[in-house]
């Protein structure tokens, strides 16, 4: 039997990740069955779970994947710049269906809680890390912690995402997204 190269089963895992993100996005976690996973992928399921222990383990890593994507941008651009991104190229940035299921599984399910803190410190550490170089070049303002910085953009996050899922137009989040970088910049 011919072995299979490191780049084929990396390659391969990003195809289920991506049709995953879809499937989970269009029917949430509890929707997402194993047979919506086959058809969302076009493989099957042992294909499938081949490369993830299972469906919840599948769920983790494509939110994993989805919050270094975001940490990526957060690290160079800022967190506001994420929440751009969302809205003005929602088809090249879904992270909105796999931030819902998160926000979700949070309140409901301790296990996935504890796996999400282990994961998700990444975005964090890459939120705070831009704040501080800002902060550092004087471009922030200087009387708030940078933890409560961090707290209040990714509040904003959850909120953008919240008004995306709930339907309401998005006509205003541009200039919603320009006070909110306006009330961290320095005053000067």
């Amino acid at each position: 039997m011919p072995k299979v190269s490191d780049d084929h089963l990396a390659a391969r895992r990003s195809e289920i990740l991506d049709g995953a993100r879809k499937c989970f996005g269009e029917f949430g976690y509890e929707g997402a069955t194993v047979r919506r996973l086959e058809e969302a992928t076009g493989l099957s399921r042992g294909a499938i779970f081949h490369h993830f222990k299972d469906k919840d383990g599948l769920f983790l890593a494509l939110a994993q994947e989805d919050a270094r994507r975001m940490a990526e941008v957060a690290a160079t651009q800022g967190l506001v710049q994420v929440m751009r991104d969302m809205l003005a190229q929602p088809e090249q940035f879904e992270w909105l269906g796999t931030r819902l299921e998160i926000t979700r599984r949070l309140r409901t399910d301790a296990d996935f809680r504890t796996s999400w803190a282990e994961r998700s410190a990444e975005l964090t550490d890459a939120t705070l890390g831009r704040l501080e170089r800002q902060k550092t070049a004087g471009r922030l303002r200087d009387d708030v912690p940078n933890d409560v910085l961090a707290d209040y953009l990714d509040l904003v996050l959850d909120g953008l995402v919240a008004r995306i899922a709930s339907g309401h137009g998005r006509s205003n989040l541009a200039a919603i997204l320009d006070l909110v970088e306006e009330s961290v910049r320095r005053q000067d």
